[in-house]
C-alpha cells in the first residue's frame, strides 16, 4: 500500500512536471507575442511598400497612355490647339506634322494658357511665352515647352507607323485617315534651352 501510494505521488509529480512544461511562463508569453506583432508589423510595411511602388497609371489619366482617337478626328492645321486638361496636354496640328505639349510651364510650373488673339501660348504667372509649335519666344522661361512622346498606330495591326523623336519635332502624319494617335504622358522631352 505504501508503494501504491509512492507511485500514485511519482505519477502525479510526473504529470505536473508535464504541466509545468507545456505551460508558457509570462515572459515566454510576452516575447511570443512580441515577435507576432513585430511579424505583422513587418508583413504590413512590406505589402504598403509593394502597393507604392506598383505603377497604377491607366490609359487615359495622366503618367499613362492617353489616346486621342484617329488622324481624321485632329484640328484643322492651324488652328488653335486641343485642350486635355485630365493628361495635361494641348495637342497641335502644324504643317509639319502633329505635337503633344505639355501642360505646365518650364519655367516655375504654373499651368499656361492658349491665347487666341495673338496665337501663341501665354503663362499667366510671370509672362512667358511661347509659339504654336511650343517653341519660346520670351519670357523668364529657361526653354521652350516640354513635350510627350507620341506615337501613330495602324488600327488592324498596332504597328507603329510614326514616332516623335528624342528632340519633340513635329511627327508627320501617315496618309491613313484610320490610324490611331496615341500620346505616352509618362514619357516628357524636354524643351530646347533657348540662347
Amino acid at each position: 500500500m505504501v508503494e501504491a501510494t509512492a507511485a500514485k505521488k511519482d505519477n502525479k509529480q510526473e504529470e505536473a512536471g508535464e504541466e509545468e512544461k507545456t505551460q508558457l511562463n509570462r515572459r515566454e508569453f510576452l516575447n511570443l507575442a512580441w515577435l507576432a506583432s513585430l511579424g505583422v508589423l513587418v508583413a504590413n510595411v512590406g505589402g504598403a511598400v509593394v502597393i507604392f511602388g506598383y505603377p497604377r497609371f491607366k490609359e487615359g489619366e495622366f503618367g499613362g497612355i492617353f489616346t486621342f482617337g484617329s488622324i481624321a478626328d485632329l484640328p484643322e492645321k492651324a488652328t488653335s490647339p486641343e485642350n486635355f486638361p485630365k493628361v495635361k496636354l494641348w495637342l497641335v496640328n502644324t504643317d509639319e506634322g502633329v505635337q503633344a505639349l505639355y501642360k505646365v510651364c518650364p519655367h516655375l510650373g504654373c499651368l499656361y494658357g492658349w491665347n487666341d488673339q495673338e496665337f501663341k501660348f501665354i503663362c499667366p504667372c510671370h509672362g512667358s511665352q511661347y509659339e504654336y509649335d511650343g517653341d519660346y519666344i520670351s519670357g523668364p522661361a529657361p526653354r521652350s515647352l516640354d513635350k510627350f512622346v507620341l506615337r501613330i498606330e495602324d488600327p488592324d495591326t498596332g504597328q507603329v507607323l510614326a514616332e516623335s523623336d528624342d528632340q519633340g519635332s513635329p511627327v508627320p502624319l501617315p496618309d491613313n485617315p484610320n490610324a490611331v494617335i496615341r500620346i505616352d504622358t509618362g514619357k516628357r522631352i524636354q524643351g530646347k534651352n533657348h540662347e
